[in-house]
């Protein structure tokens, strides 16, 4: 079969901070890069999903693919926030050259828009990040990030924080049911700080959109404790009175 050539904007492009969390760990998923340094040796680092937007598709929807291609997920949470334009951001012989390698084409600026996505690790599809070369890796350990990225991903960091204060997208990030302890795991991981236990859950079980349950954990060596959903519908519906946890 023919291979389908896509006819891209070389100047226009989209990464995506893609977060997951797993094993008490806040996880960026990175893809491997293959190219040549300035000494001419094959070498490896890391880079961020993201790719060209295509002449006739809009930001969200390339954005969309490039999530989609990874996951293998559809109707993914996806938040822009930030545009990254500065002349020199692609400057290193190394990156210009992988550029024209990949591509074809000479190129010597690209703007990008930034998004941020949440998903749920358990849902992804490993076989397609193993065929793109990705991996989840804890935000803590990332390693050399090629072009600008890990300025993209500290900042994609920021805005995940600031709108984990204000609104429970959190709840992207776990499974369909989770206890309250779970649930504290993860405002603290991404907030990179401790919460107090009793305090946390006052504040969470006044939320109209967190249900309890009837089904507790098992095979647990404590007590065990119930486990919540999150009510969407509840939550859209009184949007405008919530502003979220604010811890």
């Amino acid at each position: 079969m023919e291979k389908v050539v896509r006819s891209i904007n070389p100047h226009l492009s989209v990464d995506c901070v893609i977060f997951g969390f797993s094993t008490s760990q806040l996880k960026v998923l990175l893809i491997q890069r293959d190219y040549i340094n300035e000494e001419g040796i094959p070498a490896q680092d890391y880079k961020l999903p993201g790719d060209f937007i295509t002449t006739r598709e809009d930001l969200d929807h390339a954005a969309a693919r490039t999530l989609n291609e990874l996951t293998g997920l559809q109707n993914i949470f996806l938040k822009q926030f930030a545009v990254f334009g500065k002349p020199d951001r692609i400057s290193r012989k190394a990156d210009l050259n992988w550029l024209k390698a990949t591509t074809g084409t000479d190129i010597h600026r690209v703007v990008t828009t930034a998004y941020f996505a949440l998903i749920n690790i358990s849902e992804s599809d490993r076989n397609y990040a193993l065929k793109n070369k990705a991996s989840w890796i804890d935000v803590n350990r990332v390693p050399e990030l090629a072009f600008d990225h890990r300025e993209i991903m500290e900042k994609g960091l920021h805005h995940l924080q600031n709108s984990l204060r204000n609104e429970p997208i959190g709840f992207e990030l776990l499974p369909e049911k989770f206890t309250i302890r779970k649930l504290q795991t993860l405002y603290q991981v991404i907030l990179n700080c401790k919460l107090d236990n009793r305090n946390f859950r006052k504040k969470v079980l006044k939320a109209k959109y967190l249900v309890q349950l009837d089904e507790k954990q098992e095979g647990v060596a404590h007590k065990p404790a119930y486990f919540y959903s999150f009510d969407k519908i509840t939550y859209d519906h009184n949007k405008k009175n919530s502003l979220g946890f604010n811890f």
